[in-house]
């Protein structure tokens, strides 16, 4: 029987990778419901091509008279409740949950209570409640395959390792556009050279999030969660040639490497497929192709948002979702051009200083610890509190 996938975010770059897989895999898999925020035209394409059971435009405020409530045979619903709705439907096996943001959390935690199998590319839901999470797995038949390139190579290198030779895991990360501009000329960076990621096609607010290394901060906060490792046991190199995405050390001081070609299809395939391999090749990128690779050890004054996820995961509790909430305000500010590239870090240290740190037990903790960081974010920046790093 074809398996079922729920695709959340389905007009983005992972959602895109996804259904080329399920292209190229009619037989093995049935699109059964995917999402998109706002983009009703690509909406009309997928449903029409893919003919799923439904679909969910999750902004609240769509023209909701542009595709009514059916197109052919797939419903439509509105508004982001309808997420936790789509992935709990008993014909999906597996979610991919590729929204970008604190929006993923919820529709991930049904997901988790109904069992499914997660190809998680949400990586805020890890950073913002990582406790509450791991608390929901132990009791449920759910389980979590990281979608995130970096992540899904070190899941392949892990599983076939041994516990007890493990050292170390480490995360690379090409640097973003700004890796050999000087320091001093940080702050007069444009919003059109930061969205010029040198390696990856993504969309603009993990592309800002690259160019500070913010991303690769809140990577290591994922990781934390998901592969158990302490934070002293987590590093990042910046590895400009995007081919090696994960390495594991091993007591006797050997590393392995996961090498591919830098496409989200390879991540996104092995998702689907597993526990069972991929069948086919997806592309082909012999090591003879590779040319040099180099890596780097990152400089934290170029990239103070690294050294700040560091600190949040190690306080715990509440602090990445504080970092994780006030990064996505800093963010937007940046994107309407109302704080400068290097206000970005200085407004999460603000934020992170200003909010007590809890522990909570709940998701409704983490979700005020998130709504507070927010609010505080925005009126830092109205009163002109951010200073330059």
């Amino acid at each position: 029987m074809k398996r079922g996938v729920s695709i959340l975010g389905a007009s983005g770059s992972v959602g895109e990778s996804t259904l080329k897989i399920l292209r190229q895999f009619p037989e093995e898999f049935r699109l059964t419901s995917f999402s998109v925020h706002s983009n009703l035209q690509k909406a009309e394409s997928i449903a029409k091509e893919f003919q799923p059971d439904v679909l969910c435009i999750s902004s609240e405020t769509a023209d909701r008279t542009v595709l009514g409530n059916k197109i052919g045979n797939t419903k439509v619903l509105y508004g982001s409740k309808s997420l936790e709705e789509i992935v709990s439907a008993p014909e999906t096996e597996t979610v991919v949950t590729a929204v970008v943001g604190a929006s993923g959390i919820r529709p991930t935690v049904a997901a988790i209570k109904a069992g499914k199998k997660i190809g998680i590319a949400n990586k805020e839901t890890l950073v913002s409640c990582g406790p509450y999470i791991r608390s929901l797995l132990e009791n449920s038949k759910s389980s979590l395959v990281p979608v995130d390139s970096e992540h899904n190579a070190l899941f392949q290198l892990l599983e076939n390792m041994k516990k007890d030779s493990l050292e170390r895991i480490v995360l690379t990360a090409s640097g973003g556009p700004f890796r050999k501009l000087p320091v001093q000329d940080l702050p007069k960076v444009t919003i059109e050279q930061a969205l010029k990621h040198p390696t990856w096609n993504m969309g603009p607010k993990i592309t800002i999030d690259s160019a500070g290394m913010i991303n690769k901060g809140l990577e290591v906060i994922e990781a934390h969660f998901l592969f158990g490792f302490s934070y002293d046991k987590i590093g990042v190199v910046i590895h400009p040639q995007s081919v090696a995405h994960g390495l594991v050390e091993t007591k006797d001081g050997a590393s392995f490497v996961y090498a591919s070609y830098p496409d989200m299809i390879f991540p996104v395939a092995h998702s689907l497929f597993y526990p069972n391999i991929v069948p086919k090749v997806l592309r082909s990128h012999p090591a003879t192709s590779w040319g040099n690779l180099e890596f780097l050890e990152p400089d934290l004054e170029r990239y103070p948002g690294l050294a700040l996820a560091y600190e949040a995961g190690r306080a715990g509790g509440t602090s990445p979702s504080i970092f994780n909430a006030s990064n996505e305000v800093a963010v937007e500010l940046f994107l309407q051009g109302k704080i400068l590239f290097t206000e970005i870090p200085s407004l999460i240290r603000n934020v992170l200083e200003k909010i007590p740190n809890s522990f909570p037990n709940d998701l409704e903790g983490y979700e005020e610890a998130d709504r507070k960081a927010r609010e505080l974010a925005f009126h830092f920046s109205k009163d002109k509190v951010v200073h330059l790093c």
